[in-house]
């Protein structure tokens, strides 16, 4: 058994014990075991052990149906097994019910987009930008502009990247979506400049690594291109680009 299997399969043991040590406590408590029950469809989400996840999410709506954590935890679940009637009925009732939550509405926010309603989305994620209550307003701008861009608007998307980074001048997802439009249209020594610019405030990520592989072959900068080619293969050897550069895809 490899470490990954091994360190997952610990995981979920402990997903299960924790399940086990609380049982007692929460028995009488529903609210509590739908809160416990949310968390450990959540961690079987992230083991992918998508039927475990849907049995524990719907206990928890069994429960406290009316929990907004509850009803995010659903919905996250069902878009993962792709019943998009059942996650989209959750996303809105954990945004309705968590209307004040500027987290929950974020989360809709991004469903929204994922599905096909851009305008619906970007309008959910600049009223989160707006809410005093948030504390990173920053995200949510980049989150409408990942929207937009997705659905082909660039000019607009570019406009939410600038205002991130007007609040958080070296900010890496806005600076690493910036590169990609200017790769993407063809301004590749902007692109460079951009990737620069990100790489001496932040850490390096293996999309942006990948990113600047390709601007630098399109720069024809062929050293430069082979040490992020090499940066990819040795800080992020695990990453989906280290594994497309390994089956020879990695353009």
């Amino acid at each position: 058994m490899s470490t990954r299997a091994r360190i997952l399969c610990l995981a979920a043991v402990a997903a299960v014990a924790a399940c086990a040590h609380t049982s007692k406590n929460t028995a009488n408590d529903p609210k509590q075991a739908a809160a416990l029950n949310a968390q450990l469809a959540i961690e079987y989400l992230k083991l992918d052990k998508l039927a475990s996840a849907r049995d524990f999410a719907e206990r928890a709506l069994k429960q406290d149906p009316d929990s907004a954590n509850v009803q995010l935890s659903a919905g996250l679940v069902y878009e993962r097994l792709n019943e998009m009637p059942k996650a989209e009925h959750a996303y809105s009732a954990a945004a309705r019910i968590g209307r004040r939550d500027p987290n929950m509405q974020n989360n809709y926010a991004g469903f929204l987009c994922r599905t096909g309603k851009t305008a619906a989305g970007e309008k959910l994620f600049a009223q989160v930008a707006r809410d005093p209550l948030y504390q990173t307003p920053e995200v949510a701008l980049v989150n409408a502009g990942v929207c937009l861009h997705s659905a082909g608007d660039v000019v607009d998307a570019e406009r939410y990247f600038d205002r991130a980074l007007a609040i958080r001048p070296n900010m890496p997802e806005a600076l690493l979506q910036l590169a990609n439009i200017a790769f993407e249209r063809g301004d590749a020594a902007q692109a460079h400049e951009l990737i620069q610019r990100d790489l001496s405030v932040n850490p390096p990520t293996a999309e942006l690594l990948w990113l600047g592989l390709r601007v630098e072959r399109k720069l024809g900068d062929s050293a430069a291109a082979a040490n992020f080619a090499r940066r990819i293969q040795v800080e992020f050897p695990d990453s989906e680009q280290a594994r497309r550069m390994r089956s020879g895809i990695d353009r």
